[in-house]
């Protein structure tokens, strides 16, 4: 990749991290985001506010986890590694820990087929990974499981995680991700959702097949 390439990649997670607490996604520096770049993916730094980034503090890490930089790289860099490594369909990833997802995850419940929105996640449901301590390969290894034939999933007592082709797709659908985590639990405090049938959740995700969220496009479509 040349540097200019990787340049702009670097701003442009520089850019994407700014938006994470407007969005409501984040707080404070909690989160992190990442893109695939070469042999490796860059990914923001560990400890540093979101408006204090620049472009030469985002890490660049390998897909060993080694890293020549003097910023630490986020503490989560192994599911962001172990993500690239198992689905070469996944080019950003971005995790945060928004109200709704989070409180679904403490509750570890996965987010079933309440809205044709599910789609976004490319089945049937959101799945919420198993526990383990942040930064740790378990951790890593219950997020990957959890991503398996899917592009975002809630991470149990933690927060969420949603993939794209770039950081677009993947900020848009943590965001639709957020969304649905809100509207399950309203739902669940009104009475008792009901799910959409299997042959409606697959209306819905050929329908978004059609319109290339599940494939590697720059935009992300309205509905």
């Amino acid at each position: 990749m040349s540097g200019s390439s990787e340049r702009a990649l670097r701003e442009e997670i520089v850019a994407y991290g700014l938006k994470l607490t407007p969005s409501g996604l984040s707080q404070g520096t909690s989160g992190n985001l990442s893109i695939r770049c070469g042999a490796g993916f860059l990914v923001t730094p560990s400890g540093i506010p979101y408006g204090e980034i620049t472009p030469e503090d985002v890490v660049f890490v390998d897909m060993d986890g080694r890293y020549d930089h003097p910023r630490r790289p986020s503490s989560e860099w192994r599911f962001h590694r172990d993500i690239y490594a198992a689905r070469p369909d996944v080019h950003a990833v971005v995790h945060a820990h928004p109200p709704y997802s989070t409180a679904l995850a403490i509750c570890r419940r996965d987010i079933p087929a309440i809205h044709y929105m599910i789609a976004v996640s490319g089945g049937d449901s959101i799945r919420c990974s198993d526990y383990y301590t942040y930064g740790t390969q378990e951790l890593s290894d219950a997020v990957v499981r959890a991503l398996d034939g899917r592009m975002a999933c809630l991470m149990a007592n933690h927060g969420m995680i949603a993939t794209g082709a770039n950081a677009e797709q993947a900020m848009w659908r943590a965001v639709e991700v957020e969304t649905l985590a809100r509207q399950y639990t309203l739902a669940l405090q009104i009475g008792t959702p009901v799910l959409l049938t299997d042959a409606e959740v697959t209306q819905a995700l050929e329908k978004f097949g059609n319109y290339g969220l599940m494939s590697k496009q720059t935009a992300t479509p309205t509905h």
